[in-house]
């Protein structure tokens, strides 16, 4: 194996030179892409919480379904970038460009089967999930908007995915930021009915979420296409290696998606628990839920970042440089995470605040963030590994930690904390599966490692 990347790769050479460097030239640029891209539903939560406690717990409804659907199509994401990096690390870039054009029409034909679905069950689904004939109509006015653009979704998703894996972080976040950037300025036009639109509410801010996933589509395809030389010729898209594609795609893609769907599953039923409690419980956990992702925007940078440099380097049978990254990464996480807890502890009220003027809401929003928070660290050291075993192509040791955690654990101890104490019982039985799983399973993952290094 060589330990230079394809000379297509240019400055995409990641098995070289120093790690700190290449995480902070990597990371740095996703910051502002995920920012703008964690934004999308926070500015949609800022502007629809101008129209109610009501139609803010109706939009709370649909982040877990919606989240579900981009988690999985993430995972599809994911595996290219795994997959695209690693076939540069070998030093194969004709392979590279045949897996991203087969990785596109993968991603069209699940975005396709998912918004097909998706109006077959929304409403079973909201109504599972505790929504009363009123919330249900007005989820379904956002939904049924929201439902054309996974198809988008999953071609800028891949897409982004196949230009980082070469080393290219700028390009993906200039592509994010467009996105949200739409979103952004149609969201309160569209909302609200300003120059002379009409008032819309829920259904305008769906409609400004597709506009955005559009031309963020666009301009990844343009990208691949045009400048980075990614796709192969539309007229010999060498179909006949496409099954081969598929199962090296869909061998990561599909245990990644469905780990990834498990968080947002939970979230589901925590939202379906705290309904009991009432619209400002639920509306409150949807708010400090977003607050707690864009906390972790650059958590979210590093592990993207580190995604190719530790897949290309596992190509090139660099099981040092592997380490170093892991261990660079790590470390940072659980700072960032301290420092979080503390600022978000000590200002739990002011930051409510912020968001809504209901005294309830403002209650539950201080009640999470003066128990969760501290638990963050333990819990991002989990998703840590994560991002590390799906970087090389080895999913199901990620899958194993999520089930265990989510399922296994999470799920039962909710439930036994909500009966307990209500919404602070739940919340305190979230920050203990975080404190157990995040230090059981970092020893765990060091013992894979090892394995793993050593062949097996």
């Amino acid at each position: 194996m060589t330990n230079s990347a394809p000379s297509a790769a240019g400055k995409g050479d990641l098995t070289q030179g120093s790690i700190r460097s290449h995480l902070v030239r990597l990371s740095v640029p996703m910051i502002w892409g995920i920012m703008a891209l964690i934004s999308f539903q926070l500015v949609d939560t800022f502007f629809v919480a101008r129209l109610g406690t009501e139609k803010l717990a109706a939009l709370t409804f649909t982040f877990p379904l919606s989240y579900i659907i981009f988690s999985f199509i993430l995972g599809f994401g994911i595996s290219m970038s795994s997959v695209a990096a690693r076939l540069i690390g070998e030093g194969n870039p004709h392979a590279v460009k045949r897996v991203v054009t087969h990785g596109l029409l993968i991603g069209f034909l699940a975005g396709s089967l998912l918004t097909l679905l998706g109006y077959l069950h929304m409403e079973s689904i909201f109504t599972a999930m505790g929504a009363d004939e009123d919330m249900l109509a007005k989820i379904l006015k956002y939904m049924r908007v929201w439902f054309l653009g996974p198809v988008f979704v999953a071609t800028w998703i891949i897409g982004n995915a196949a230009i980082r894996a070469g080393g290219d972080t700028k390009t993906p976040a200039l592509i994010m930021g467009s996105v949200a950037l739409t979103n952004l300025v149609l969201d309160p036009i569209l909302i609200f009915g300003l120059f002379g639109f009409p008032r819309l509410e829920l259904q305008g801010a769906a409609i400004a979420t597709i506009c955005g996933e559009i031309l963020g589509a666009f301009i990844a395809l343009y990208v691949l296409y045009g400048r980075k030389k990614l796709l192969l010729s539309p007229r010999y898209p060498e179909l006949e290696t496409f099954k081969n594609s598929f199962k090296r795609i869909i061998s990561i893609a599909l245990p990644v998606g469905i780990t990834n769907t498990i968080y947002p599953l939970v979230n589901a039923f925590i939202i379906g628990i705290l309904s009991a409690s009432g619209s400002a419980a639920v509306a409150a956990f949807g708010i400090a839920s977003r607050i707690e992702a864009f906390a972790f925007i650059i958590l979210m940078a590093l592990s993207i970042g580190m995604g190719p440099i530790i897949s290309q380097n596992f190509g090139a049978k660099n099981f040092a440089r592997t380490k170093e990254t892991l261990k660079l990464a790590i470390g940072f996480n659980v700072l960032w995470s301290a420092c979080v807890a503390v600022i978000l502890g000590v200002l739990a009220k002011p930051i409510a605040g912020l968001f809504s003027s209901d005294p309830h809401v403002i209650a539950y929003m201080t009640l999470f963030f003066w128990i969760v928070p501290f638990s963050y660290a333990f819990s991002n050291l989990v998703n840590s590994w994560c991002s590390a075993f799906n970087a090389m192509g080895k999913p199901r040791y990620s899958f194993t930690m999520i089930v265990v955690k989510m399922l296994l654990l999470m799920i039962p101890a909710l439930c036994l904390g909500y009966d307990i104490g209500g919404p602070q019982g739940l919340f305190i039985a979230m920050a203990a599966v975080n404190l157990l799983t995040g230090t059981t399973f970092h020893l765990w993952s060091q013992k894979r490692l090892q394995k793993i290094e050593i062949g097996d």
